[in-house]
């Protein structure tokens, strides 16, 4: 797996703008079949941050994910929600690994 982390200070006006956009395209996201799992979390100490748990099967999925209509528009309409460029993480998964949650091959 492929897993991103992608971390968003939202400006406080535009919080409710942002997660709908957002929830929009996770929506879209994880009908790809490239994404195992789309999660959007929200700060609980600073509501104005946001964390997008993007994990992939692989990183020409998250390659390719870029390239959809859902992402691309998702990009151009938040970007001047944030309170600062949105900056991200790439992680690769130690558990479960190729075996699963139930630990079988």
């Amino acid at each position: 797996m492929f897993i991103v982390h992608v971390f968003v200070h939202v400006k406080p006006d535009r919080m409710d703008d942002f997660k709908a956009a957002t929830v929009e395209n996770a929506r879209n996201s994880v009908r790809e079949a490239g994404i195992a799992r789309f999660d959007v979390v929200q700060q609980q100490d600073d509501p104005t941050r946001f964390v997008l748990v993007e994990v992939y099967r692989t990183a020409q999925d998250a390659a390719r994910h870029k390239e959809t209509a859902h992402y691309q528009k998702w990009r151009d309409t938040v970007e001047a929600m944030m309170a600062e460029p949105r900056s991200a993480l790439k992680f690769a998964n130690v558990f479960p690994g190729e075996e699963g949650w139930d630990g079988v091959k």
